[in-house]
């Protein structure tokens, strides 16, 4: 006598049943290449949240101590006074333009006080702003670091999901072509072991996607606020170079 439908039903759910489906059963359940995908991505999303929160109380930082410098940058002292003070806390882009350029313009002063204005004034406009584009360019690219391993993983991570998905559903088509059994028993474990690369993939790639544009447009900001700086200090270095005067306002 064939069994009764109640019956095929209760012996598929005792079946699935034998199988973990917490996740990390699934995960031990699953084919060798699946288990490298899971781990890869598993350490992917563990660097992308660790340069997350680093990345959160850096430009925290950054945007709280370039609010102070541009307080005291226009509180109208003398601007040699100031960099003497700053000069040895040059820890974010903004404070080391002002102290490339106030560290060039003290070296060369002194030369263009002997030698003459007209000898060394284009010399030493070109020299100064060098220096602060040179020292733009390092503060910005300390920011910048590791954003772009944010930027790769929120693109790739889906995939490798992905891939390992698709081997996992190649594995349990295998395993249906061996056995000649198609019930639901059989291919449930095998399929939601190949969706959960998927859903890890996801989980690495979504925070990672979220938070590097997030981070990207604080970079844009920050950049913005420096060139406007340099722009501004640039101009006042010229003013002084053609007056002949201290640095100050």
């Amino acid at each position: 006598m064939s069994p009764t439908p109640a019956v095929k039903a209760t012996e598929v759910a005792g079946n699935i049943a034998a199988h973990d489906m917490s996740m990390a059963g699934l995960f031990a359940q699953s084919d060798f290449i699946v288990k490298f995908v899971i781990i890869a991505l598993f350490l992917a999303s563990i660097f992308s949240w660790a340069i997350i929160f680093d990345k959160f109380i850096r430009f925290r930082y950054i945007n709280y101590k370039t609010g102070q410098f541009e307080e005291l940058f226009w509180s109208g002292s003398l601007l040699e006074q100031l960099y003497e003070k700053l000069k040895t806390a040059a820890d974010h882009p903004m404070v080391m333009v002002f102290a490339a350029a106030m560290h060039e313009w003290k070296r060369e002063y002194v030369k263009k006080a002997t030698v003459g204005d007209q000898t060394l004034k284009a010399g030493l406009k070109e020299r100064v702003f060098q220096a602060m584009n040179v020292a733009r360019n390092r503060g910005l690219e300390g920011l910048e670091k590791n954003l772009g391993f944010l930027a790769t993983v929120g693109s790739t991570a889906p995939f490798v999901g992905l891939f390992g998905t698709v081997w996992g559903i190649m594995d349990s088509f295998q395993n249906i072509a061996a056995t000649k059994n198609t019930t639901l028993a059989v291919v449930a474990p095998g399929i939601a072991e190949a969706l959960f690369a998927t859903a890890v993939g996801l989980f690495a790639a979504i925070p990672a996607v979220i938070f590097y544009n997030k981070f990207s447009g604080d970079l844009n900001k920050i950049s913005g606020r420096v060139d406007d700086f340099s722009i501004e200090f640039s101009s006042i270095i010229s003013r002084e170079l053609d007056s002949g005067g201290r640095i100050g306002r």
